[in-house]
Parts: structure tokens; C-alpha cells; sequence
């Protein structure tokens, strides 16, 4: 396919990994370009994390590492300037802010209108957006058509995959629930308005992120009632802190993708040790780990990679998914004032109990609830993906599952390998996708350079993305 330059280029997906890849496409085009990007419900470009209304919901991110471009790292910072709440702010404070979520959907809908919007001659793209379901691909000599689930019918030379996070898996019994007014499926569908009375019992199942922004949302609206959160773990995620330099990890002339998994934990916890006797955070070492992450699971085995993810995984999503602390106080306090409870346990099943539901837990204990929220995060077993897209492209072989059945299989520039082993000529995916292949890839600083990635590729150009710049501090702050 050398210098195939394609005319009409869809774009299954309208969050930040859908739009990116159409704006670094018109900023690196230098031939015509015929864009349409399908979204579906979700507000386009802010997508699920950002289209939240809620001031209280923070990034979990500081505002440093969250530029929408991996060669211009002060993008954000600088746009944060052009609002009147932020242009007084010093530079080293407003580095470290974590800034309202519904900001940054703001920030990604200027960057939509910059270059998708307001095109000028110099800029030779034409973007089409289209609110709907794509529900089937078809390949045809030419490229292939998009069938969507209204009836509509668009053509494409090339498609990208951008459909995001999966809603929560179902639970034993969940199907039984699904008209029942105190169960939430979906924790990313409204359900404010479905409140029980203060002195009422909500439960949430599941301790991590999502949890998170429902505790704190409750607590913004003043509801006064008990909330149980459950995991397998019982773990909250942690905060965000101030760390210390720390040069010798990894050490000098160690190539952390060499080790294997056995003597990258032995390495990781000894250096975690160092770091308790200086009274530091041992976290600090998963930050500095952050630039290698995706070679490591790269280079780790089958039975590496699922041993990892039946037995380090939770831990380590619990220290690399940290919150700002701002937020990290709020849950603390509704633990110490005993409105949030945790509990570790896994769930066995949820059954109607009149206006309730009962979670029946493992060790024979049970909850009930007047609301229960499904927030046990996205689901992540390929085949078993709700998406009738990706149903129907898993059965045309046009994608397959990855070796861990996280994701679908790529190419290292992301093009599909269909059943067949081979290259699609039609088909590129990235974010949550590329789950199984990179294990990190559902975060700002790993999707913008897959956005950048998808749009050279989508162009034939040799990825010009900043491999050689220094790596950046992800996440504590010295």
C-alpha cells in the first residue's frame, strides 16, 4: 500500500482518540482529504470522560501532561491561559492543577473547531460529522461502506476504530434487572434523578474511578444517606503526591524490557524498599516506569502477560490510577465520618427485593440497596464485546481477538490483522482497542501519540512522533 493516499478517510468514534486523529490528519495533510467522523450519544470530542456537567469531576491528571499533542507539551497550559480563571495563575501552580474535566472537553471542542470546523484554503480537508451508529462494515474493491443502524450507507477508502471504552460487564442476575428502578447498568447513563430520600442506601460495586466520581458527586448534590462501596480488593485509588528525585530507577544500563516478569518484580520491589526507608512513596516507581510500560508488556510472554493480569494487575492499576487530592480528601473524610463504607468481597449475584436490590457477596454476606450502581469498570473481554459493530466485524473476520482477548490485533501502526493473519487494507484501531497489545492506552499521554500515530499511518508518512525527545514526568509532582 506504499503512497496510497486515500480521498475518504471515516472515523468510527467522536471522543478525544476519534477527533485527535482527524485534527492531526488536517494538520499533517498536504493533500485532500475527505473526513466523516461517526459518533454516537456521547457529546463529540468530549466523549465519556469529558462530557461530564460536573465541575467537581478533576482530571486525574495534572495540567502539565495533558497537552492534546505528544510534539507540543504546553499546548493545554497555554490554552488555559485564554480563560479568565486561569490567566493570573503562576506558571508552577497552574502546572500542577488538576483542572475540571468539563475544561478540558472544552479545550478538545476548540481544537475540533480550530481544525475540523473552520477550515481556511491552506488546510485541504473537509470534515463531515454524523450523529449515528455504525453498525457494519463492508469491503468492497474501492475501500469498503459503513452501514449504519438508522439505514444510511457511507463510503470509505479507509476506516479508523475509535469506539472507546466498553460499558460495565453484567453480573449474575443483572438481566433480570434491567427495568428495575434502583439498578444503574450503565454508571455513564444519568441516574441523578433516581436518588433515594436522604437516610437512604445506595451501593456501588466496584472501587475505582467511576466510584470515585459518584462518591463526589453525591456528596456536591447533599445526599446524607449510607454509601457501601464493594471490591474484590476494597481498594480506593490512591492520591496523587509530592515525591523526590529518585535517578537510580531503572538503573544505569537496564533495559526494563529485557527482564521478564519475574526480575522486573524483584528489581521493582527492591527499589521499592529503598524508597519506604527514605520515607518516600514507593509509587514513584511506577511513574518512572510509565515511559517503558507498553515495550515491557511488549516483550513479556503469553503466561507473563496473564500472569501479571491475574495476579499484579489490580495492584498496579491502584498506583498508576491515581486522583488529584483534593478529591482523595473527600473520600477520606466520608470514610471517617462512616457515610462510605468499603467493603472487600466479590459479587456473587444481585436479585430484585421489592423496591430494592439485594448484592448477595462472597463469604454469604448481603447488601441492599435502594440504588445499586454497576461501576466495575469497562468491560474487557473482546469476544464478549456489546458493541454490534465490533460483533459483526469479529464474525466477518475482518478483526480478531488478541492473544489476551483484551482487544483486537494490530499492527505495530495499528492497521487491523484480520482472521486470516494478514493486513487490512481498510481497517486501523487505537485506544481501549489496543488494550491486549500495549496494556497502557486509555490515557492522555499514551492516546494522543496513538492519534498521531493513526493519522501518519492513515498519510504514509514515517512516524515523526517524539520517540527521541526525553521522556516527561507522568504523574508525581517534585
Amino acid at each position: 500500500m506504499t503512497n496510497f493516499q486515500p480521498e475518504r478517510i471515516a472515523i468510527i468514534g467522536g471522543g478525544f482518540s476519534g477527533v485527535m486523529t482527524a485534527v492531526n490528519l488536517a494538520r499533517l495533510s498536504r493533500h485532500p482529504l475527505d473526513l466523516t467522523i461517526i459518533n454516537q450519544r456521547r457529546p463529540m470530542a468530549r466523549g465519556m470522560a469529558y462530557g461530564t456537567r460536573r465541575m467537581e469531576h478533576l482530571l486525574n491528571v495534572a495540567a502539565r501532561n495533558m497537552s492534546a499533542f505528544p510534539d507540543l507539551p504546553d499546548h493545554f497550559l497555554q490554552w488555559l491561559r485564554t480563560r479568565s480563571e486561569y490567566d493570573t495563575v503562576p506558571d508552577i501552580e497552574l502546572r500542577e492543577r488538576f483542572i475540571p474535566r468539563m475544561i478540558y472537553g472544552d479545550y478538545l471542542r476548540c481544537l475540533m473547531q480550530q481544525h475540523l470546523q473552520s477550515p481556511i484554503e491552506s488546510v485541504p480537508v473537509r470534515t463531515t460529522f454524523i450523529e449515528g451508529e455504525a453498525a457494519d462494515v463492508l469491503p468492497h474493491d474501492n475501500g469498503a461502506v459503513i452501514q449504519l443502524s438508522d439505514g444510511g450507507r457511507l463510503e470509505a477508502g479507509r476506516i479508523v476504530l475509535a469506539t472507546g471504552n466498553e460499558p460495565p460487564s453484567g453480573l449474575p442476575g443483572a438481566a433480570e434487572l434491567q427495568e428495575h428502578p434502583a439498578w444503574v447498568g450503565n454508571p455513564w447513563q444519568p441516574w441523578e434523578d433516581r436518588l433515594p430520600p436522604s437516610g437512604g442506601t445506595i451501593l456501588l460495586l466496584g472501587t475505582g474511578l467511576t466510584t470515585v466520581d459518584t462518591v463526589i458527586t453525591l456528596r456536591a448534590l447533599g445526599w446524607q444517606g449510607v454509601l457501601h462501596a464493594v471490591s474484590r480488593n476494597g481498594w480506593l485509588p490512591h492520591s496523587h503526591f509530592r515525591g523526590i528525585e529518585y535517578p537510580d530507577f531503572p538503573p544505569p544500563g537496564v533495559d526494563l524490557a529485557d527482564l521478564g516478569l519475574k526480575k522486573l518484580l524483584a528489581l521493582v520491589e527492591k527499589h521499592c524498599a529503598v524508597l519506604r526507608e527514605r520515607g518516600a512513596n514507593p509509587a514513584i516507581i511506577v511513574d518512572k516506569m510509565r515511559p517503558h510500560t507498553q515495550r515491557i508488556w511488549q516483550r513479556f510472554t503469553l503466561e507473563e502477560r496473564l500472569e501479571f493480569a491475574r495476579n499484579h494487575a489490580a495492584r498496579w492499576n491502584v498506583l498508576r490510577h491515581r486522583i488529584a487530592p483534593e478529591i482523595h480528601a473527600q473520600l477520606t473524610t466520608a470514610q471517617l465520618t462512616g457515610q462510605l463504607q468499603v467493603h472487600a468481597a466479590s459479587v456473587e449475584c444481585v436479585r430484585a427485593d421489592g423496591n430494592q436490590v439485594r448484592v448477595h457477596l462472597s463469604g454469604g454476606k448481603t447488601l441492599a440497596g435502594d440504588l445499586i450502581i454497576n461501576a466495575t469498570g469497562p468491560n474487557t473481554k473482546f469476544t464478549a464485546t456489546s458493541s454490534i459493530l465490533l460483533q459483526n466485524l469479529i464474525r466477518r473476520g475482518l478483526i480478531t481477538p488478541d492473544d489476551m482477548e483484551m482487544g483486537a490485533r494490530v499492527d505495530a501502526d495499528h492497521t487491523i490483522i484480520g482472521r486470516d493473519g494478514t493486513r487490512s487494507d481498510i481497517l486501523l484501531a487505537l485506544g481501549p482497542l489496543l488494550r491486549g497489545t500495549l496494556w497502557e492506552t486509555i490515557a492522555v499521554p499514551e492516546l494522543r501519540g496513538q492519534a498521531r500515530r493513526t493519522a501518519e499511518a492513515l498519510l504514509d508518512h514515517p512516524s515523526t512522533e517524539a520517540a527521541s525527545l526525553p521522556p516527561v514526568m507522568m504523574e508525581y509532582m517534585i
